[in-house]
């Protein structure tokens, strides 16, 4: 079964962002995950914006989390 994709505008009001920001994260590959679908269409599943906040999660505020690269 397929998890049910986001919009653009759907995704950041899930994440409590703007659209825009977004935009900027898949510009810079710093977001979560997405599919492109035809030329500017960018969708995102449920388990693509999960994993984003659970890579997000932390014990303490001086916890780094896991480093990317």
């Amino acid at each position: 079964m397929l998890d049910k994709l986001y919009t653009t505008k759907e995704a950041a009001k899930l994440l409590h962002r703007s659209p825009r920001t977004l935009e900027t994260w898949r510009v810079k590959g710093n977001g979560p995950r997405f599919v492109k679908m035809g030329g500017k269409l960018c969708m995102y599943t449920e388990e693509a914006l999960i994993s984003f906040l659970d890579a997000g999660v932390r014990c303490s505020t001086s916890d780094k989390g896991v480093q990317n690269g």
